[in-house]
């Protein structure tokens, strides 16, 4: 298959960003997508090879964009069971289990919820990324829950583009240690990565990571364990996670965030996926989601109810 190529000239005025002009005029594409092809050397703006994505360009100026095929995946569908909540020619909703990590990474280049979903969908090969085929969103290994995939590029880029307008409401469920300071609370603190542990995020001072939003909502008090009804604004990584350790509560099971010896019988962290809203193509109203607690976490409550 040969590469593609587009020749633009820009009759805008104000273009602005390079990537978010290529962006209008190649909507076929995903903003990340034509990112990677500028960085990659294959954009030319009258010319002359660009590099940055936030070059500005301006009224008159010739772009030149060329694609390439692409790659053949090295990625093997693999007869994994899945939980299905929903499925049509567009999209998979998945209870995606604990333990299980979203898509290949190093140390984890089988056995993923992609490797199981591409023996389900074969064709959704390519789809969104040569290493995340389908991924709009993900989940951390030991988080369950509610999660979508794409089986096309055109519903790819519709549910990105809604989690990036923070159109999609999130619901999540976490027993942490302790109690937050009040039974209902809004944290906006920024994120980063930890400097000392990168594969870590660490709360950081405003200016100084990414902004990030959490507001919580207490459910059931226990004598050393609170139920907290969590709902993310922004989708940053390990943010519940991160947000509740910096309240001084942080979810029961998680060793990297809270206690290294969990407090109760857990073999994960406290934290479940337990509904999504968003808004699908070509239908009118938001459609919900909803994930029922895993069965070890609702032993874990109901020991808990029991003990008081």
């Amino acid at each position: 298959m040969d590469p593609q190529h587009f020749q633009l000239e820009c009759t805008q005025e104000k273009a602005g960003r390079l990537d978010k002009y290529l962006a209008v005029c190649l909507p076929e594409y995903s903003r990340a997508r034509l990112q990677q092809l500028i960085q990659d050397g294959l954009v030319k703006v009258n010319g002359k090879v660009v590099v940055k994505p936030s070059f500005a360009i301006a009224m008159g100026d010739r772009v030149e964009v060329e694609v390439p095929p692409p790659q053949p995946s090295t990625l093997a569908g693999e007869n994994i069971p899945l939980e299905i909540l929903f499925e049509n020619d567009d999209f998979l909703v998945i209870n995606k289990p604990a333990g299980m990590v979203v898509h290949p990474s190093a140390g984890h280049e089988q056995g993923t919820l992609v490797n199981a979903v591409l023996a389900h969908v074969p064709e959704l090969e390519g789809i969104g990324g040569e290493r995340r085929p389908g991924v709009v969103h993900r989940l951390d290994k030991d988080t369950s829950g509610v999660l979508l995939m794409a089986k096309n590029d055109r519903t790819h880029r519709w549910l990105q583009e809604q989690f990036r307008r923070r159109q999609v409401r999130k619901v999540y469920l976490a027993l942490v240690d302790g109690r937050p300071p009040t039974p209902e609370g809004r944290i906006e603190v920024a994120i980063a990565r930890d400097a000392v542990n990168r594969k870590k995020m660490a709360a950081v001072r405003e200016g100084e990571g990414r902004e990030a939003v959490t507001e919580y909502f207490t459910l059931e008090s226990f004598p050393e364990h609170t139920l907290l009804e969590v709902h993310p604004h922004t989708g940053r990584t390990h943010q519940i996670r991160v947000h509740l350790s910096f309240l001084g509560c942080p979810v029961v099971g998680d060793e990297v965030y809270g206690r290294k010896r969990p407090s109760l019988p857990l073999g994960r962290h406290f934290l479940h996926a337990s509904r999504l809203t968003i808004q699908l193509p070509g239908e009118p109203e938001a459609r919900t989601f909803v994930s029922p607690l895993p069965e070890e976490l609702e032993k874990v409550l109901h020991m808990l109810r029991q003990r008081r």
